[in-house]
């Protein structure tokens, strides 16, 4: 399996969020390139010293998101994630783009040298905060296929956070999960309803169940709950691992190595 090969196990893969600073030209953007690639590559060798499995990074200080980004996001992006690239030359990354901009996210990591993205709106259309976000997926793969990005990986949202999913009301998450496997997902992410909530394990059972594709968390693991959650194939961190455990704050070293010092401990107990 992909996920296997990239990650060296197939459960409880820990990645953890860098939040790159907002960007030149957004809203909240008050840093330069130098500064924001600074800060980024502390986070990331703060998260490598505690042992890491995976990073991904991602531009959610640039609020509020839109879909219709201009080329100085590619830019700026494939800056910092080449940069951490560089101080991690060997542990698996990824990026995610908001909002959406999974084909440029997928141009990033391929000058990047990164491993995988997180694509939002892969299958089936839901209504997000930003507006009405349609499926990507013909597209999407079709686009890497043109570029020659056939290694990096595709891990898409399923019912994803922060959004309204009546449009899909009669579809379960485990057919929504089904729709992204027959459409080629690399890996399907399970979230709860807002950035830093817990995801519902039934919802991880249910889907794992239902798929032969790595199923992934992608919000609310923590310290305390992260038992629940042992069996998915991976977690993506972000929240926890800050002061506080506010996704916009700086990232807390101690709170990443207690974390990581616990899952090593579980590890050990399930073999």
């Amino acid at each position: 399996m992909k996920f296997q090969s990239l990650f060296g196990s197939l459960k409880s893969v820990v990645i953890g969020m860098i939040h790159a600073k907002a960007l030149p030209g957004t809203p909240l953007g008050c840093l330069n390139m130098l500064q924001i690639v600074k800060e980024a590559c502390h986070e990331a060798e703060v998260y490598l010293e505690a042992g890491i499995d995976g990073l991904i990074i991602e531009n959610m200080h640039d609020v509020p998101y839109s879909f219709n980004l201009g080329p100085e996001v590619c830019a700026c992006m494939t800056a910092v994630c080449s940069a951490v690239r560089h101080v991690c030359p060997t542990l698996p990354l990824g990026v995610q783009i908001l909002s959406s901009a999974n084909q440029q996210a997928l141009a990033v990591a391929l000058a990047s040298g990164l491993d995988f993205i997180r694509a939002e709106g892969f299958v089936f259309s839901h209504v997000a905060d930003e507006g009405l976000l349609n499926a990507c997926a013909g597209d999407l793969l079709r686009y890497r296929k043109q570029i020659g990005a056939d290694g990096v990986q595709i891990f898409t949202d399923i019912k994803k956070k922060h959004s309204s999913h009546a449009l899909t009301a009669d579809v379960t998450i485990k057919e929504t999960a089904r729709a992204a496997e027959f459409f080629l997902s690399d890996g399907v992410v399970i979230t709860g309803a807002a950035t830093g909530d817990q995801a519902d394990p039934w919802e991880l059972t249910e889907v794992s169940q239902s798929v032969k594709i790595p199923v992934l968390i992608g919000s609310g693991v923590t310290y305390d709950n992260v038992e629940n959650f042992l069996d998915a194939n991976g977690m993506i961190i972000g929240s926890h691992f800050k002061h506080g455990g506010h996704w916009a704050n700086a990232i807390d070293p101690e709170r990443v190595k207690r974390f990581m010092a616990k899952i090593h401990h579980l590890r050990k107990q399930q073999s």
